[in-house]
């Protein structure tokens, strides 16, 4: 009966052009994840240098609006004298022009009059001359200020198309990110065609036992068929189980491509009594020691560990919610579930 059911599986091998396939698809798989890292290095190098230029800026346009105003109240404090100076000499040359019509009526009373007028019109020219050069300087600023506006708004258009292109590049890794999503998607659909052959094998492997049973998309094992109670080694009749089940264990990683991320996670699960005594003192602890029990067997059959997982839940998720011997006996199991790493 083993020879015919050899012969069948020889009768169908047509793995090796899936794993042709599939080799070519994780080429592909990586090639993108490669594009994916360089774009997110790339893109966060450049985001970094603008927004180091863009406080720059930020930090050279406040200086300049500090100069801009101290210059522009220094220009209206030039021109508030300038007005003042210009009164000052339509006043001197109105009393100028009164000394002078007095004058001529009196001698000395005229030249000490004509001293004083030009007294007045030489601090007026000084005045003057202090005010045009103030003025110069404001005019030079100005010009300053023009060139580094123009910088500005050089600067902002740049800042403008390296925005574009950012949104560009956003683009393309969201694109990159769905292609990635699809294959991935791609790869998790083809685990689950693995599991259910490896479920299938399993239920032909064993056959019909009520203690062994699938429940979704883990394959369940009663605690009572591995081991006896409250104890953590695998027994004598649970190792002839665990035999059939490294077999077709050894037989699915020669099947399953290398490039899936594949693992088979033994999960402990205890009833909801508490622990009294004995060499543990937690359903906690005896779920973890008999998931790790299997897997150490398991591993002593020629399965690679890293392809193998254990992991305890005690008495925290129940299958059954009842409180009687039955159920009681349903939450006391191994499930086996083959996953994605």
């Amino acid at each position: 009966m083993a020879l015919s059911r050899s012969r069948r599986f020889e009768s169908v091998n047509y793995w090796p052009g899936f794993v042709d396939a599939l080799s070519t698809m994780l080429l592909v798989i990586i090639f993108l994840l490669s594009v994916f890292m360089l774009a997110q290095f790339f893109l966060s190098r450049e985001v970094s240098g603008k927004d180091t230029a863009l406080a720059k800026l930020n930090r050279q346009i406040e200086e300049l609006t500090s100069l801009l105003s101290l210059e522009r109240s220094q220009k209206s404090e030039d021109q508030t004298k300038l007005g003042a100076l210009t009164a000052t000499l339509e006043a001197s040359r109105a009393e100028r022009q009164r000394l002078l019509d007095e004058a001529s009526q009196g001698g000395a009373s005229a030249d000490a009059a004509s001293d004083k007028a030009s007294a007045a019109a030489g601090a007026l020219d000084a005045q003057r001359q202090l005010s045009a050069r103030a003025l110069a300087q404001v005019d030079i600023l100005n010009q300053q200020i023009a060139a580094l506006r123009k910088q500005l708004a050089a600067i902002q258009e740049a800042l403008d198309a390296s925005a574009s292109s950012d949104k560009e590049a956003q683009a393309k890794i969201a694109d990159l990110g769905a292609r990635l999503n699809v294959a991935l998607a791609q790869k998790v659909q083809e685990l689950s065609r693995y599991r259910s052959d490896f479920f299938g094998r399993l239920r032909q492997i064993l056959g019909a036992r009520p203690d062994i049973r699938v429940v979704g998309d883990r394959f369940v094992f009663q605690s009572s068929v591995l081991f006896e109670s409250d104890k953590a080694d695998v027994s004598p009749a649970g190792r002839q189980s665990l035999d059939s089940l490294a077999g077709a264990v050894i037989d699915l990683e020669r099947e399953i491509p290398p490039d899936i991320p594949w693992i088979l996670r033994i999960d402990g699960h205890t009833d909801s009594k508490a622990i009294t005594g004995g060499q543990f003192k937690s359903n906690w602890e005896l779920s973890a020691a008999r998931a790790i029990a299997v897997v150490q067997y398991l591993v002593s059959k020629g399965i690679e560990p890293t392809r193998l997982a254990a992991a305890g839940f005690g008495e925290f998720q129940p299958i059954d919610p009842g409180t009687d011997e039955q159920a009681l006996a349903r939450n006391r199991r191994i499930e086996l579930k083959l996953t994605e790493r």
